[in-house]
């Protein structure tokens, strides 16, 4: 009887800490976000108004990420955050940093032309081992007596923001009729959100 409860406590401990733990990490991180945003801007609001009000900082923080998006949207807007965008690309130290930190999120983004175009399957890196990756685009390498198409694929290592560019035939490409979003999740849960059976597309994407 005795053991039949400690296996029962044991079970429930279980399966409540695996419930508590990703919501308690989601948390810490929402609150550290909110603490560094709120950091930032916090005690110039504090000047201003001559007292601390706490997430006055992140209110502003996230009404400000909006008026940048709705102005990003926008033709005028647009000019504007070129001209921004010019300017930065004239500092020397910040040029190299802005521009890998920028082309690394617009391969995220799905309204940029840069982006990922498919959530593929590849033998990589050797012979019967495979690996997910992300098709990103074409190209052309010319040996200067015949010219060979390749695709290169994006092969996460570390998480999601590391990893290794492949350059492979069409035809060692596996292409899954997975969503680039669903397949951020799949690299992010180390495969556990995986779907136990994928589909492979027939239609094979044509890359610019």
């Amino acid at each position: 009887m005795t053991e039949s409860i400690h296996i029962t406590f044991k079970r429930k401990f279980l399966a409540g800490l695996f419930v508590t733990i990703p919501a308690a990490i989601t948390i810490l991180v929402v609150t550290a976000l909110f603490r560094f945003v709120d950091g930032i801007l916090g005690p110039v609001f504090d000047i201003i108004l001559g007292t601390h009000i706490a997430g006055l900082g992140f209110i502003s923080a996230i009404i400000l990420v909006f008026f940048v998006g709705i102005i990003s949207t926008n033709i005028f807007g647009k000019r504007i955050l070129g001209y921004v965008e010019n300017l930065f690309l004239h500092i020397p130290v910040f040029k190299s940093l802005y521009t890998s930190v920028k082309q690394l999120v617009d391969a995220f983004s799905p309204e940029s032309k840069s982006s990922f175009k498919q959530f593929v399957i590849v033998e990589y890196p050797r012979a019967g081992v495979y690996a997910f990756g992300f098709l990103t685009k074409e190209c052309v390498v010319d040996s200067g007596v015949s010219e060979k198409l390749l695709k290169a694929v994006y092969i996460p290592t570390n998480n999601l923001y590391l990893g290794e560019i492949v350059l492979m035939n069409d035809k060692d490409i596996i292409y899954t009729e997975i969503p680039i979003e669903e397949g951020i999740r799949i690299i992010l849960s180390g495969g556990i959100s995986a779907p136990s059976k994928i589909a492979g597309a027939v239609h094979r994407e044509q890359v610019a």
